[in-house]
């Protein structure tokens, strides 16, 4: 904060603010749940889990932010916090726009849906595939 001469403000008791303040850092960061097990990352969907040693690991938030990713037996998230979905797009505007559902581009009509050998997933477990030029 002294290197650019910024102000240093106290968020008080308003938490939101802090939490805000880390989703802007981690944004890339971000997963959300999936309807059947685990979360997916938003950048790349890959299948992610929370970290059993974690204070939430039994909550399932619908939109979290993580620092790292930890591969075991599966990938764990560690150091998780939850999110509101909003704060991406208000956050990240460059990053993450908010889609309408009833115009989707040409492309995203042409991808196909695929299931794809992962031994950490249950054999019919589905993800999207690679695009096909």
């Amino acid at each position: 904060m002294d290197r650019y001469k910024l102000d240093i403000l106290s968020s008080g008791k308003n938490y939101k603010k802090i939490c805000m303040a880390i989703t802007a850092g981690f944004f890339t960061n971000a997963a959300k749940k999936h309807p059947q097990e685990g979360y997916l990352t938003l950048v790349d969907q890959n299948p992610v889990y929370i970290h059993p040693s974690s204070a939430i690991f039994n909550k399932n938030p619908e939109w979290v932010i993580y620092h790292e990713l930890v591969l075991t037996t599966k990938e764990y998230m560690r150091n998780i916090m939850v999110i509101d979905a909003k704060w991406l797009i208000e956050l990240a505007p460059s990053f993450y726009t908010k889609a309408d559902p009833n115009k989707m581009t040409k492309a995203k009509r042409m991808e196909k849906i695929e299931p794809l050998f992962d031994r950490f997933n249950p054999k019919d477990s589905w993800r999207l595939s690679r695009r096909k030029g």
